[in-house]
């Protein structure tokens, strides 16, 4: 059985790369959805629990290979740090791993060998997500706040 961790990595499919809410949306939209995931945190990270005033908003995507579907899940208010573990794949070409490894490690209570094993098995699925040759975006998940 695969560990459940806290804290972990979602590398998006390349062909998604631009697949985001702030290409679809407004500023104006975004910005409601960013605030919106920031109250819900409460002004805590909603991974680690780190209080902070410096939330990112992100966006929590679901990839169903077999059906060629992106799904928005969530948007969720996060760190800094937990962001950059998040999207790991950009934070290595940042030159920024040594930090989000040690923060992988602490909110996961775990080893290097258990984060190295982990980012090994993101990368797999990573690979194979990128095996679909173009996705589908569901985001269904937004019609909560069009619906009374």
């Amino acid at each position: 059985m695969e560990k459940e961790y806290k804290l972990n990595f979602e590398l998006v499919p390349d062909g998604c790369w631009y697949s985001n809410l702030r290409s679809i949306l407004s500023k104006r939209q975004w910005d409601f959805l960013k605030s919106e995931a920031k109250e819900r945190a409460g002004g805590k990270c909603m991974i680690c629990g780190k209080k902070t005033d410096k939330l990112d908003a992100h966006e929590r995507w679901s990839y169903d290979a077999e059906k060629q579907v992106q799904k928005l899940e969530d948007i969720i208010a996060v760190c800094k740090d937990c962001h950059s573990v998040i999207h790991i794949g950009y934070t290595q070409l940042k030159g920024n791993e040594e930090r989000a490894e040690r923060h992988f490690m602490k909110v996961n209570g775990v080893s290097y060998a258990e984060y190295r094993n982990a980012l090994g098995k993101a990368n797999e699925r990573h690979q194979e997500l990128n095996k679909v040759p173009e996705w589908a975006i569901d985001i269904s998940y937004l019609k909560k706040y069009t619906e009374e």
